[in-house]
Order: C-alpha cells, then structure tokens, then sequence
C-alpha cells in the first residue's frame, strides 16, 4: 500500500496531462504524443514539482511505456506487410538500414555519446518514443539520454509533420502511394503520420499508416541489432569485462502478440482495446519524459542538437524522395 501511495500523486498529474493533450489533438492537427511531451516540458522546467511525485512519474515513463509498448503488437499483423507488396517492404527496409547507419556516424562526428546515437538511430528509424523506450534498456541507456532523445525526436517529427504534406504536392502532386511513402517512411511517431496524412486526404493517411506500421513490425530486429552492436563494441574496449544486454520483456510481447494477432486468435475488439490503451499509456509515459527533461542541458547543446537534428531530417527526406522515385 505504501509503494502505491508513493506512485498516485506523480500518476496523476502524468495522467491530467495525457487527458489535456489527447482533448487538444482533437482541436489541433498535432499528434497527442507530441503535446504530451510539450505540456511535460513546459511544467517541467517552469515548476518545481516536490519530490513525493516523483515516484509516479518513474513509474509511467518506464513501467508505463513498456506495458505500452507491448500491447502494440496488437495491432500488426503479417497479413499488412502484403498489402504494400515487395517493393514497399524493400523501400521502409533500405530507408531504415540507412537512416541507422548515418545517425549513428554523424552522431560520432558531431561528438555524441554512443548510447544517445543509438536511441536517436532506433526513434528516426522505427517509431519514435515508443523504439526509444524499448531501445534504452536493452544498451543501458540513462534516463537522461533517454528523455532528451524522447524530445528530439517528437520535435523533429512535429515539423516534418507539416513539411512533408507540402513536398508531397509539389513534387507528386498529392498521388497516394508516393505520397503515404513519404510519409509513412519518414515520419516518426504513428500519431504523426495519422495527422500528416489527414492534412493530405483519408486514403494517403490509411496508406502511410500502414507503411508506418510494418515499420513498427521491424523494432525487435533494431533492438536485437543494437543491443548486439553495443555489446561487441563494449567488448571490444574491454575484452575482461563480461557484458550482458537485458533484452526486454515487451519486446518478446511485441512479437507474440503480433503473431498471434496474424493467426487470428486475438479477436478485433482485443486488437482494437490494445491499440487505444497502449495510445493512451505512451501519452502517459511521454508527460513523465517531458516533466524530467531539463531544457538547460539542451540550451547548452542547442547549436549541436540542432545540427544533429536538421541533419537527420534532410537525409531521411532525400533518401526517401530517392527511394520512392526508384520504386513509384
């Protein structure tokens, strides 16, 4: 009774920010996720919240978000990666291989911890906050590098979120399938692509989420891949030290629930409760990232972090214009 005591007042104030930030996604094209974290941010760093909350607010950024997380397998099937055929499942591969591979080496140049690359690799790559989550514990990633990443990413996301609607038009004049990839294969979040693709019509937003989606299908092979590729470089550094990756438990969720939805054996409704309870956790869990984010950190880096930033953003729009002009 008394570690729920402890977890209540923090839980709260994570869950009246989730509720504000999913009512304003309504009135705004801006996805609650991105909200979330803001509305974290601004509380965050403008009040001094007590220390009594935050044992809640731990709670939702990890316990919360892994639950979240899991229950996202829900929600793919194999059956999906079909629609988009071999060509479309070619096109998120090859842009989420290079998408990794450049992260990771700018962010060596510019000067950036491994652990902070990694989570910036699986966020731009993946599914933003949700691949950062399932990504830090498996590399043993602080939470700090954990929130700024969280930041970042939903930063960068909610600007390319208007961007891309326009480079769409300009350069395929709205047509669906070029459109939803570009979308679909760039964006970061799933909330993100569903209110870019709105701004566009209903049919480029159903496609791009599938793209999205199957993008999703592929995190427990990014996590996997990192977490052996942080390994072999630790033991490379110290060929003593006896090192062992944690491979998280929502990830092997992920993927049975995500066979087991492709089987049919969870019903639609299950699906369908799994996929509104884990929108309505991550917008939890990114309130609590947002309200532990310290903004003076970022302001010192601010000249790097935007480098970074811009850096990702502009190779991921031209190798998907590339990428789409060879398979579309």
């Amino acid at each position: 009774m008394g570690i729920v005591l402890k977890i209540i007042p923090g839980l709260v104030i994570c869950l009246i920010i989730a509720l504000v930030s999913q009512s304003l996604s309504y009135i705004l094209p801006i996805g609650a996720a991105t909200f979330s974290i803001l509305i974290g941010l601004l509380i965050g760093n403008t009040v001094h919240l007590k220390s009594y909350f935050e044992g809640g607010r731990k709670f939702a950024e990890s316990k919360l978000l892994e639950i979240s997380i899991f229950l996202l397998g829900a929600t793919i099937s194999v059956q999906m990666i079909s629609l988009l055929g071999l060509k479309g499942i070619i096109l998120i591969v090859t842009q989420m291989c290079f998408v990794i591979i450049f992260t990771i080496w700018i962010g060596e140049k510019l000067g950036f911890g491994l652990n902070f690359s990694y989570l910036m690799a699986s966020g731009n790559a993946v599914c933003g906050s949700s691949a950062i989550g399932a990504t830090a514990p498996a590399i043993h990633a602080t939470q700090e590098e954990k929130g700024l990443a969280v930041t970042l990413v939903n930063m960068m996301g909610t600007v390319l979120m208007f961007i891309l609607p326009v480079i769409a038009s300009v350069l395929y004049h709205s047509q669906t399938l070029p459109t939803s990839a570009l979308i679909g294969s760039t964006l970061q979040s799933v909330g993100q692509v569903v209110a870019s693709g709105s701004l566009v019509n209903d049919e480029v937003k159903n496609y791009a989420t599938l793209f999205k989606l199957i993008r999703v299908v592929f995190l427990v092979f990014v996590v996997f891949s990192l977490s052996n590729i942080k390994r072999r470089n630790l033991s490379t550094e110290d060929s003593s030290e006896k090192v062992r990756i944690q491979f998280p438990w929502y990830v092997i969720g992920f993927v049975i629930l995500c066979v087991l939805y492709s089987l049919g054996v969870l019903p639609s409704w299950a699906a369908t409760i799994s996929n509104n309870t884990s929108h309505l956790l991550e917008i939890i869990a990114l309130a609590a990232i947002g309200l532990n984010v310290n903004l003076k950190r970022i302001i010192k880096q601010g000249k790097l972090l935007s480098l970074y930033a811009l850096s990702i953003v502009g190779f991921q729009i031209l190798l998907a214009i590339l990428l789409i002009q060879l398979f579309y």
